[in-house]
């Protein structure tokens, strides 16, 4: 596999930065969306809630 991959002509390293990135951006996207649900339980309106069940 090694030799396989050593003959392609364009190769990128892959470094910790690119893992940190990837788990940042995830963990942004995860505390905006909780974030969000949860504001918006938050300010519903519990009345409406019980009349529609």
């Amino acid at each position: 596999m090694s030799r396989w991959l050593n003959d392609f002509v364009y190769r990128i390293e892959l470094g910790a930065g690119i893992f940190v990135l990837a788990i940042a951006i995830t963990s942004i996207i995860a505390v905006l969306t909780v974030g969000y649900r949860s504001l918006r339980a938050a300010l519903a309106n519990p009345v409406k809630s019980l009349r529609s069940e």
